[in-house]
């Protein structure tokens, strides 16, 4: 009988599990820093890794603000080793049409225009875009251009933003 020949699996670890252990841990370190975390992406484009971290501030966010946190974060992604490969961190603004992930957000931009998509239709539709009108337990109230009033559950919400409005940065 032959040598058995041997194999190396890698254990494969989904990029929305990479994404929520690097939140925890750089999370807290960014709002000691003052800052606050809007959202962490993990993800490939081609044959590379790339970490988005996207922060923001009471004045807004500076290319030396993300330069600061970049490095310090930089450090402890490093020391801790997370992720288990090479890959591109890039620290930004998370600019006008950001995120809305917290709890926190559907309360803070109250009034504003968001674009909202839920994973299955509610109403006959996915796609919702109007003004928010806030959160009620775990529901997003929304007003749409057309007049119509939405009632999403939170858990129904695949991605929620704000939309560009001159003057409302």
């Amino acid at each position: 009988m032959g040598a058995c020949p041997l194999f190396y699996v890698e254990e494969v670890i989904p990029l929305s599990k990479i994404a929520a252990t690097v939140e925890g841990l750089v999370g807290p370190i960014i709002e000691s820093m003052g800052y606050e975390l809007v959202d962490v992406e993990y993800c490939k484009e081609g044959q590379r890794y790339f970490l988005r971290i996207f922060i923001d501030g009471p004045g807004g966010i500076s290319l030396e603000d993300c330069e600061k946190v970049s490095e310090v974060i930089g450090e402890e992604l490093d020391r801790a080793d997370p992720i288990p490969h090479s890959y591109y961190l890039e620290v930004s603004s998370p600019g006008v049409e950001r995120p809305l992930k917290k709890e926190a957000d559907y309360h803070r931009f109250r009034g504003r225009l968001v674009s909202v998509r839920t994973f299955a239709p509610i109403g006959g539709r996915k796609r919702f875009e109007g003004r928010l009108l806030g959160l009620e337990g775990d529901e997003v109230h929304i007003l749409t251009t057309t007049g119509e009033h939405f009632r999403i559950p939170r858990p129904a919400i695949a991605s929620a933003r704000l939309k560009y409005e001159p003057g409302k940065e």
